[in-house]
């Protein structure tokens, strides 16, 4: 992929922002809670809060958990999450927000659904982004520097049948990223898909393997 396609991704997911806007595949990751979320519910990478937000609205998930590596996403989650809020002076946040890498805070079989859009955008190492909105488009060289630690460690947080919801791009490697996950224990079904003019965007269902 061109420094131009690349650049031309990543004005339409709003990189004159600190932090991720909700775009395309922010939408998909949406519907595909909606169809496969529950229980308790962990969004990682959560940006502006978006995703999380909409998962509050689905019947079957019981709480919602974002995090963010990006202190600004944090923020801005936390608002949304406040806005969010019932009606009522005693009323909470929608969910609550915590700043993290990935999954490392959280103990063995803290959730029922783990949710991930993955930064994957491929880049040459020579001409690395280094901003915090950069961060949240850039996969590294292969698109897959996040994905492939997200998949080493995602099982241990998810419970007995237990599922996570991965973004999954054709700029990343989408048999590559298969053939990593299967490597990882996990089966998936496509939830959901939609092909775009640069991409096709696929969200699995990833579940261990040893279940089915």
């Amino acid at each position: 992929m061109t420094e131009e396609t690349k650049r031309d991704l990543a004005s339409r997911r709003g990189v004159e922002t600190s932090v991720y806007q909700p775009a395309e595949d922010s939408q998909l990751l949406a519907t595909a809670v909606e169809r496969a979320g529950r229980g308790r519910f962990l969004e990682v990478g959560t940006g502006s809060g978006w995703v999380a937000a909409q998962a509050t609205d689905v019947d079957a998930v019981t709480s919602v958990v974002a995090t963010d590596v990006n202190p600004h996403a944090c923020r801005t989650a936390r608002e949304r999450a406040l806005s969010g809020g019932g009606p009522g002076e005693a009323s909470g946040p929608a969910f609550d927000v915590v700043r993290a890498d990935l999954l490392s805070p959280f103990v063995d079989g803290a959730f029922d659904t783990v949710a991930f859009n993955p930064p994957y955008l491929p880049t040459d190492p020579d001409n690395e982004w280094d901003d915090w909105m950069e961060r949240a488009l850039s996969g590294g060289e292969s698109g897959r520097e996040l994905i492939e630690p997200f998949l080493d460690t995602v099982g241990r947080a998810l419970a007995d049948d237990g599922v996570a919801l991965l973004l999954v791009s054709s700029l990343t490697g989408y048999d590559e990223v298969l053939d990593y996950a299967a490597s990882c224990g996990f089966d998936h079904d496509v939830v959901v898909e939609e092909s775009y003019p640069f991409e096709t965007l696929s969200v699995l269902a990833l579940t261990d393997a040893a279940d089915g």
